[in-house]
C-alpha cells in the first residue's frame, strides 16, 4: 500500500491499522510506505512493481485525467453537503483551511463548501507538515479579520491546532472539520469543535486490502472500487453518531 500520508497525520495512521488488521486476517503480506511528495510517491510504487508484488493499493492525490475528474467530483460533493451543515448553524464567514496545496481532493472540498455555503468563503493554505506554522497562519488569519466566524479544516489534527489558533487570536470563531479521530471525538463532546465528518480512515485501510484480494477475480470487469459515505457527528450527538456508525458497519459487513 503506497499513500501520499505525511508524518504524523492521523488519519493515515488509521488507514494504515486498518490495512495492518486486514492483511493479518488474510494471512497476507503487507508492505506500507507512504510520502507526501507526489514524484517520491510514484517512485515508492515503483519500487512495489520492482519487488514484484501480487496487488498495489495506492491513493492518488494529483491524478491526471479521468482519476482527477472523479476524485474532484466526489470531494465536491462532500463540501457541498459540508456547507449546507454550516448554513443550518448560522455562519457568515468561513475559512477553509487547506493543508497541501495542489491536492485535487482537498481543493475540490474547499470549492464544494464555498458552493453550498451561503456565506463568504475565504481559502487558507497552510503547510501540514509543520504544525507549529498551520497554528500561527490560522491565528494571524483570525487576527487580521475578525468577521471569520467559521473556520473549516480538511483533517482532526488540523482541527485541533485551530482549537488554539481560535484561543490565542481572541476570537470567537467555530470550527468544523472533515475527518474524525479519538481525540477529535472529545473535542466535540466538550464543545471545543462544532462537529466532523468522519470518512471511515480504518475501513478505508482494511477493505482495501480485502477488495484486492476478493475482487482479483473481478479485474477483467474493470470493477473500480466501492463509494464510502460520511456521517456528520456534533456536540449533542458525538456518542451516538460513532455508535451509530459501529452498529451499521458491523450489519453491513455480516450481511
Amino acid at each position: 500500500m503506497v499513500t501520499h500520508a505525511a508524518p504524523g497525520d492521523t488519519f493515515w495512521d488509521l488507514i494504515r491499522k486498518g490495512a495492518e488488521a486486514a492483511a493479518a486476517k488474510d494471512n497476507i503480506k503487507l508492505f506500507y510506505s507512504s510520502d507526501p511528495s507526489s514524484g517520491n510517491q510514484a517512485n515508492l510504487v515503483q519500487n512495489a512493481v520492482d519487488q514484484k508484488v501480487d496487488g498495489i493499493a495506492l491513493t492518488a492525490a494529483k491524478p491526471s485525467a479521468m482519476k482527477a475528474v472523479t476524485g474532484k467530483a466526489e470531494a465536491e460533493a462532500a463540501g457541498n453537503a459540508f456547507g449546507e451543515r454550516l448554513n443550518e448553524t448560522g455562519a457568515k464567514h468561513a475559512v477553509c483551511v487547506i493543508q497541501e496545496q495542489g491536492h485535487v481532493a482537498l481543493e475540490a472540498r474547499c470549492a464544494g463548501l464555498k458552493t453550498g455555503f451561503k456565506g463568504k468563503t475565504d481559502i487558507l493554505y497552510v503547510n501540514g507538515t509543520d504544525m507549529p506554522s498551520v497554528k500561527s497562519t490560522i491565528t494571524a488569519k483570525l487576527q487580521q479579520d475578525s468577521t471569520i466566524d467559521q473556520v473549516v479544516t480538511l483533517g482532526a489534527p488540523f482541527a485541533l491546532t485551530a482549537v488554539q489558533s481560535v484561543s490565542d487570536a481572541g476570537s470567537k470563531a467555530e470550527i468544523a472539520t472533515f475527518d474524525l479521530n479519538k481525540e477529535l471525538v472529545t473535542a466535540v463532546q466538550d464543545g471545543k469543535v462544532e462537529f466532523a465528518v468522519d470518512q471511515q480512515p480504518y475501513l478505508q485501510g482494511y477493505l482495501e486490502v480485502d477488495w484486492d484480494a476478493f475482487f482479483g477475480t473481478l479485474r477483467e470487469l474493470d470493477f473500480d472500487g466501492v463509494a464510502t459515505a460520511c456521517v456528520f457527528a456534533w456536540e449533542e450527538r458525538a456518542k451516538e453518531s460513532s455508535a451509530f456508525m459501529l452498529d451499521r458497519i458491523r450489519k453491513e459487513l455480516a450481511a
